[in-house]
């Protein structure tokens, strides 16, 4: 388009010079002017055409030898066409991105419709067998509690393993019942030692030959106080269960970091017990998966570091 646009300006340079010639009225070419040069060219080419500063320069013979007429143009129309073009094609550039973006997004909405509708049905399906288990899982429990009354409890085998499923089904419930507030979360201020031994309050009946040791400390942060207890829950739970025969499961705080320490036989691939597929024994694999997207979201650091001789959980809060 540029090239065309300088043909013209070529074009309009020879018309100007054929009127100069002809004799004809110049008042139409406001734009040009011309005067005689004396020049010598070693090969002139009638072609000759350029532009000089602001303005196109053309030579064409005069008639005698060694005489030539000099016109020139203005370049200001040649510019102004140049810069509404840009502006032209910057424009449908423009519109055409706006164009092909708008019908991405309907292709993509269209093509994700299915997928979000499929996605709200097994939600909502999820949410209402969470709630529906709510009422057999409590009646379970409380009927456990009664049958704890007994005096023969401790020494029923057969009701002591019936007593630990029944605390990790109300485990996985509750896991899962806080997973589905994640978004919602509202944070206030908590005292990390009393959640602690509300929850080590829990563990203690479950497991009577773990001696638990809990050092006092000054430790409040601001948080989800459900989430926290569950997360607290999900690693106590794996410290007694992975413990040894009378270990312990040692909680202090540093700083603002909680150290959950066992006497288990250790982990041999720490870095990956937080990843869904992986599963120790007696385990769902769902525990620490939810450890991890919980404190994700409450913006909890945790580092885990284990041996032969036991397993240490590092809960580092902001």
């Amino acid at each position: 388009m540029k090239n065309q646009f300088l043909r013209e300006e070529d074009y309009s340079i020879i018309e100007y010079a054929r009127a100069i010639k002809m004799g004809e009225n110049l008042s139409s070419f406001d734009a040009f002017s011309y005067n005689i040069a004396d020049k010598s060219f070693k090969n002139f080419n009638i072609e000759n055409f350029k532009r000089e500063g602001d303005k196109f320069v053309k030579y064409i013979p005069a008639g005698r030898r060694g005489v030539y007429f000099k016109l020139s143009k203005s370049t200001k129309s040649f510019d102004d066409k140049l810069i509404s073009l840009r502006y032209k094609i910057h424009i449908t550039q423009l519109i055409l991105l706006l164009l092909f973006g708008f019908i991405s997004y309907i292709l993509a909405k269209n093509a994700i419709k299915p997928l979000q509708h499929s996605i709200s049905t097994l939600d909502k399906f999820i949410k209402d067998l969470i709630h529906d288990l709510n009422t057999p899982i409590t009646a379970i429990s409380l009927n456990m509690k009664l049958l704890q009354k007994e005096p023969n409890f401790a020494q029923n085998r057969p009701l002591q393993r019936i007593n630990k499923g029944v605390h990790s089904i109300s485990e996985l419930y509750r896991n899962l019942t806080i997973l589905l507030q994640e978004e919602t979360f509202q944070l206030e201020k908590v005292d990390i030692f009393a959640t602690v031994n509300e929850v080590v309050a829990m563990f203690k009946p479950l497991y009577p030959s773990i001696n638990f040791k809990i050092e006092a400390f000054n430790l409040s942060v601001k948080t989800n106080p459900q989430a926290l207890k569950q997360i607290l829950q999900n690693i106590i739970s794996n410290a007694c269960k992975y413990n040894k025969k009378d270990g312990f499961v040692k909680i202090y705080a540093k700083g603002n970091a909680l150290y959950i320490q066992d006497s288990g036989k250790g982990i041999k691939e720490p870095k990956k017990i937080f990843e869904r597929s992986f599963s120790g024994e007696k385990s769902t694999g769902i525990g620490l998966d939810i450890v991890k997207r919980l404190a994700a979201a409450l913006d909890i650091k945790i580092d885990v570091k284990s041996n032969s001789s036991g397993t240490t959980f590092i809960l580092v809060f902001d």
